[in-house]
């Protein structure tokens, strides 16, 4: 194939972890676009949809580190904005139509984690919309407790016209049960965004933690990677209960089961991709599940890539122009940077290559 990097070795790069090296495999498939770098060490990506014109569309990033903040960048991979000096902005995701006072704004979410806060900012203006913060995990006992790490946002649609926005949150260890915690984020009269604690949820391995959370709105659920353990599903609106869906993906990846993206087809089809960090690869899975359990989540393909120790990623499936005509997987690597990968390589790549059973 054309995309893929052409190297005789492996590419042995040297993480920031500093106690192991990362291989990137000759036949990565390579990136379409790399960003700009981040000052201190990016981690986590989302999408900013235009509404008018999908190729002014937006990748947010965070650069996790405590000084870093919340970058926005362009298709080209640009930093066009950002909002520095934050503690440990750790993951992020976006919603729209956010009703503030009869205003429909677009938000994107971020874990504050050595704050205790997630942080509600406006888009595409990058403005802070929420006083400072909204505390999580209120009333729980150790520090780690309260250390927010994993976001994903869940869009509950009342009508035509109206929607209520969940933020289901994760962070660096606590309870198996109510590991979990689901707000409702409402505007007050001043414009200011608070969260309502409605759930709490979630079983927890104790062999890591949960970071990595993503939410299939059409569909309704969210998928949580617990690392080492694997990828647990539940019913994301909080009406539907607590049970755990499905645990899958336990012997498919090398060690830490990281960033989870999913690229939506029609008819509740398409693929979760789910990042195996230490391998620098990406796990698909069958989003449909099979025709007799929509929660049997077959793993399809497995995918090279150059991103280095990905932590978090993202994927879309709108045209946004040339480049990217069926869309993009967007992942974070190593060195402060975020790959982005035409989605034409991924489906190449996963209709001729699939996992032999």
């Amino acid at each position: 194939m054309k995309h893929i990097i052409n190297l005789s070795l492996a590419i042995c790069l040297l993480t920031s972890c500093g106690d192991r090296l990362a291989s990137v495999a000759p036949n990565a498939l390579k990136p379409t676009i790399i960003t700009e770098p981040t000052e201190h060490d990016t981690d986590d990506p989302a999408f900013w949809i235009h509404p008018t014109d999908p190729t002014k569309s937006l990748v947010i990033g965070t650069d996790k580190e405590v000084g870093g903040g919340l970058y926005l960048y362009d298709l080209e991979g640009k930093i066009v904005n950002k909002f520095l000096d934050m503690q440990r902005p750790n993951n992020v995701d976006v919603a729209y139509g956010l009703d503030i006072n009869g205003v429909k704004t677009d938000i994107a979410v971020i874990t504050e984690r050595k704050a205790n806060t997630i942080r509600i900012f406006s888009l595409p203006d990058l403005k802070p919309i929420d006083n400072g913060g909204i505390p999580i995990f209120e009333g729980e006992q150790g520090e780690d407790e309260r250390d927010g790490m994993g976001i994903a946002l869940y869009t509950q649609k009342i009508d035509s016209t109206s929607s209520t926005i969940y933020a289901i949150v994760g962070r660096k260890t606590g309870p198996s049960g109510t590991y979990l915690w689901q707000y409702k984020l409402a505007a007050d009269q001043n414009g200011i965004v608070h969260g309502e604690v409605v759930r709490k949820f979630g079983t927890y391995s104790g062999k890591k933690e949960i970071e990595a959370i993503a939410v299939d709105n059409e569909l309704g659920y969210v998928y949580c990677s617990d690392e080492t353990a694997g990828i647990r599903k539940y019913y994301a609106d909080p009406a539907h209960g607590n049970e755990e869906l499905a645990f899958f993906g336990q012997q498919d990846a090398l060690r830490d089961h990281e960033g989870i993206a999913i690229y939506k087809k029609e008819n509740g089809a398409g693929y979760i991709l789910v990042s195996d960090q230490q391998k620098n690869s990406f796990l698909v899975y069958d989003r449909a599940g099979t025709a007799s359990d929509p929660h049997a989540h077959i793993l399809l393909s497995e995918i090279p890539v150059s991103a280095v120790e990905c932590d978090g990623a993202d994927a879309i499936n709108l045209n946004l122009g040339p480049k990217f005509p069926e869309g993009m997987l967007v992942a974070m690597s190593n060195s402060r940077i975020f790959h982005y990968y035409d989605w034409r390589i991924i489906q190449e790549w996963i209709d001729h290559n699939p996992v032999k059973k």
